[in-house]
């Protein structure tokens, strides 16, 4: 199963430097998201799952001042029997109960460095958006145009520098 793991590139680095995840909250292609969507081909409902990871990011990065303002997902295959569905919490939500080595990783998202000023705004934002605020979840909205970047696994390091 392909799982998308909201992180921030803090979090990446501590991943990365572990040899990987040892539990993680992710999203995938489950049951409910299938539900949910009435109509998507696999790869839609596979880009569905991977937007909600990075929305997730995102909230990473309201907790975490410090991290650089760029949201990350890793995209890993996990065996189906290590994960715990959690369609209450969100449709395509799970939680993967097994460690994920970084050889498990199949590709890092990232956003282009360029969008940093906009992340943070966003992250600022989704409290307030959360709450209700109009503007706010504009904003946060407003994020979803910028597309994440793909790095093999394998370009780790650079990526990580």
């Amino acid at each position: 199963m392909r799982v998308y793991v909201p992180l921030t590139l803090v979090l990446l680095r501590a991943a990365v430097a572990a040899g990987g995840l040892s539990t993680a909250t992710a999203f995938a292609v489950t049951p409910a998201l299938r539900e949910w969507y009435a109509s998507g081909d696999t790869e839609e409902l596979e880009f569905a799952a991977m937007t909600d990871a990075a929305e997730a990011s995102l909230r990473l990065l309201a907790t975490d001042p410090d991290a650089p303002r760029q949201r990350v997902v890793i995209a890993a295959d996990v065996v189906d029997g290590v994960v715990r569905l959690d369609p209450d919490q969100h449709p395509a939500a799970l939680s993967v109960l097994e460690p994920i080595p970084v050889a498990d990783f199949a590709s890092v998202h990232v956003d282009d460095p360029g969008v940093a000023e906009q992340i943070r705004d966003a992250a600022a934002s989704i409290a307030a958006a959360d709450a209700g605020d109009e503007d706010a979840a504009f904003v946060v909205s407003g994020i979803e145009d910028h597309q994440l970047q793909w790095y093999g696994v394998q370009e780790l390091p650079a990526l990580l520098g």
